[in-house]
């Protein structure tokens, strides 16, 4: 929710609830949140954000929350974070995970249960390696040799190749995520702001006119890419691969629609 300041002077966004396991329609009102901030005229983007009403925020609303931050920043506004109204262990999970420490350098993170908030505006494959293998599974949280723990990380740095090449991002990629005790589940985001899968796929003169379900099935097909020329085509469709026979669960969200592997299969 977003309002206007009495004085004229910005807005107030109020981040919804955002739980472990979110449902679908809490990931659809995250989304809405966020695209009616990015909907805001750029003369009036000065954003404050108000955690007053926001009991939990799950890893992939905090990677989302500071995407647009960046995101407001390099169009000329400013998004100001009400600290004081966090709630304490909101407040813990954010100290803790680098992302206050990110916006105003007033709390440096320390090792706990999450994996550390993390951007990039340049694609670093060797900066994204150790950040997946290192901070996301060599923390102890799963029992992996180092050679697998490798090969994950370097498979799943194909993700992030991916949103480096094709999302034509002014804030480049954002990332983050949690090692839930309870559930034993380890989890992370990715996020970009950029154009989205369907808008690079539909940008190919032989993919006008495609849905966003045509259009995420042509991306996840092997041999398909938006790089035109170029010996490519392999990263969604491998990794998809990769998801399922191990027993893992991907779910990515572009524009109007999703895309779920697992080892049941794929569903969009």
């Amino acid at each position: 929710m977003i309002v206007r300041q009495s004085n004229g002077q910005g807005y107030v966004f109020y981040p919804s609830t955002v739980w472990v396991d979110p449902s679908e329609q809490e990931i659809k009102r995250l989304f809405d949140d966020l695209e009616e901030v990015i909907r805001l005229p750029d003369a009036w983007k000065d954003v404050t954000v108000d955690f007053t009403y926001c009991e939990f925020l799950n890893h992939t609303a905090v990677a989302c929350l500071g995407g647009l931050a960046r995101l407001v920043e390099s169009r000329g506004g400013r998004m100001r974070f009400s600290w004081e109204t966090l709630s304490k262990a909101i407040y813990t999970n954010l100290a803790q995970n680098g992302f206050i420490f990110d916006f105003d350098r007033s709390r440096s993170p320390w090792d706990g249960n999450s994996v550390p908030y993390w951007s990039a505006i340049r694609h670093e494959p060797q900066a994204v390696v150790e950040y997946l293998r290192d901070r996301w599974l060599g923390k102890g949280w799963v029992n992996v040799s180092d050679g697998l723990r490798n090969g994950i990380a370097g498979q799943v740095s194909e993700l992030y190749l991916n949103a480096f090449d094709h999302s034509q991002s002014q804030i480049g990629v954002v990332s983050c995520g949690q090692y839930y005790e309870t559930t034993g589940l380890l989890q992370l985001t990715i996020a970009d702001f950029g154009v989205g899968i369907p808008g690079t796929v539909c940008g190919l003169p032989q993919n006008h006119g495609l849905s966003t379900c045509e259009a995420l099935r042509w991306a996840f097909s092997l041999g398909n890419s938006s790089r035109q020329g170029i010996c490519s085509g392999m990263g969604l469709s491998l990794t998809e691969e990769f998801v399922a026979k191990n027993h893992g669960k991907l779910s990515l969200y572009t524009h109007d629609g999703r895309v779920t592997v697992d080892h049941n299969g794929t569903r969009y």
